[in-house]
């Protein structure tokens, strides 16, 4: 059966078509829409170019930020028209086929382990780190999940106080609702943060990584984000204790950033115990659909 794979953000929406030996075969993006009609209306409509591209109906698979409610498939996601909207049931009941809905870093999560960095390993944790921070854990293929549908929201995890405050760094009050989560300074506004208390610099993410290697004052706030971004990483080794760690989200992008955070998570860890290995995702912008069109896939198929 193919399958149909949408990763739906804020300002685009970019559907693959996946053959049956998930070969892509073929993308259509759109600009996302502002209204919730208009955007169950392209959804719907890009489920209709699938099925005809495919000759027969696909599965269908959502990747988005936030999060969906399983009590009342309600989405919770500042960012779309959709929010506060049972958006899933309404695609199944129109499509009158089962539809897929996953956050976004947990369809990279999903896809990096099947097809990607993670595939030797049998326990991969992927951790988005970007505009925010999330993640996702699959053991033996499979996505871990929970009654509450918020399993990988790793960047709600408080901060490590004895960073923070050895560090003097702010505490942040989060768009989630909670202070002092690790997402407000380890995403790339975090970092950008980061400058700012440590070193009075207005500087964005990319220019902190573009001149740490010249400027202590820079190299000392990048030490400072890899520790914190360890520790987190330490959390999840004494949570879920996985084989790897997969980076997503543009900080992985960053160059030795995989090097960098495994000599910080050495130290973060209990002295002589091993810990994950780091590696960057190999999907690229493919991954996160391809997760989510993987996820539709095995519903269908169960």
């Amino acid at each position: 059966m193919m399958a149909l794979g949408v990763d739906l953000g804020g300002t685009k929406i970019e559907a693959q078509l996946f053959a049956e030996d998930w070969r892509l075969l073929d993308r259509s993006r759109v600009d996302t829409p502002a209204t919730y009609p208009a955007l169950l209306q392209t959804l719907l409509d890009l489920v209709a170019w699938a099925d005809l591209r495919a000759g027969v109906p696909v599965a269908v698979g959502i990747g988005a930020a936030g999060a969906v409610n399983p009590r009342d498939e309600c989405v919770l996601a500042a960012n779309l028209a959709a929010h506060g909207q049972p958006l899933p049931t309404h695609l199944s009941n129109a499509l009158a086929r089962p539809v897929t809905y996953l956050n976004d870093s947990r369809a990279l999560a999903l896809s990096e382990a099947v097809f990607g960095a993670g595939r030797p390993f049998s326990s991969v944790f992927a951790l988005v780190l970007g505009t925010g921070v999330g993640g996702g854990h699959v053991r033996d293929g499979h996505l871990q999940t929970g009654p509450s549908g918020t399993a990988g929201e790793v960047g709600h995890i408080s901060a490590a106080a004895h960073l923070v405050q050895g560090l003097g760094l702010p505490i942040i009050d989060c768009p989630c609702g909670r202070r002092g989560c690790i997402e407000t300074l380890i995403s790339g506004a975090g970092l950008a943060r980061l400058a700012k208390a440590m070193a009075g610099l207005d500087l964005t993410a990319p220019q902190i990584v573009a001149a740490r290697a010249s400027d202590p004052a820079l190299q000392a706030v990048w030490h400072v984000w890899c520790a914190l971004t360890a520790d987190l990483i330490q959390t999840l080794t004494l949570t879920v204790d996985p084989d790897c760690i997969v980076l997503g989200g543009g900080m992985s992008d960053i160059p030795e950033v995989s090097m960098d955070l495994t000599v910080a998570l050495a130290r973060a860890q209990f002295a002589g115990f091993g810990s994950p290995v780091i590696l960057r995702a190999e999907g690229g912008a493919t991954s996160g659909a391809r997760g989510a069109a993987h996820a539709a896939w095995r519903v269908a198929n169960d």
